[in-house]
C-alpha cells in the first residue's frame, strides 16, 4: 500500500528512504552544517531539513534507531514523537542521551525512523458502565511476569 505524502526540502537533502524492501519506517537523517555534541543525560532537537503535508487521518510516528539506542544510548525522547496532519513547520527530532559518554551526530547521519499511522478521530460515547473483561480494572503489572 503506498501513501502520497507532500514533501518540501527545506535545504539540499535527499529524501528519506527506507533501508531494504521490507523496512516499515524511513531513516531520517540529521540537517546540520556540523557535528552536533550530545553530552551524558543532555537532549538536543535535530533538525531533518523536511516539512511535510500529511494526508487528513494520518500522522508520521518519529522513533529510535534500534542501532543508536543499543550501541550508544541515543533515543528518542518523546518517543514515538507525532508529527500531525495540519503541521507544516520542519519535522525535527528530538534526541537524548542516556548514556555516560558523549556522543556526536554528524551530519547526514541517520538520526531516528519515521513511519505513518492511521488515525481515526475519537468520537467519545458516554455510558454507565463498561463491558466486563476478565482482567477488569486490574493496574499496570496487574497480568504478571514472565
Amino acid at each position: 500500500m503506498h501513501v502520497n505524502v507532500l514533501v518540501k526540502l527545506l535545504d539540499n537533502i535527499t529524501l528519506p528512504k527506507y533501508a531494504t524492501a521490507g523496512s516499515g519506517a524511513v531513516d531520517l537523517q540529521a540537517n546540520i552544517s556540523r557535528a552536533l555534541r550530545i553530552l551524558p543525560g543532555a537532549v538536543k532537537t535535530v533538525p531533518t531539513g523536511l516539512a511535510v503535508a500529511l494526508p487528513e487521518g494520518y500522522g508520521m510516528f518519529i522513533s529510535s534507531r534500534s542501532g543508536l539506542a543499543i550501541q550508544h544510548n541515543i533515543i528518542v525522547l518523546n518517543a514515538p514523537g507525532l508529527i500531525d496532519s495540519d503541521y507544516r513547520g520542519e519535522v525535527r527530532v528530538v534526541l537524548k542521551n542516556t548514556g555516560d559518554t558523549v556522543f556526536f551526530i554528524h551530519p547526514g547521519a541517520r538520526v531516528a525512523q519515521a513511519f505513518l499511522v492511521q488515525l481515526p478521530t475519537i468520537q467519545w460515547r458516554v455510558v454507565q458502565d463498561l463491558p466486563d473483561t476478565d482482567r477488569g480494572a486490574g493496574g499496570f503489572g496487574h497480568t504478571g511476569t514472565a
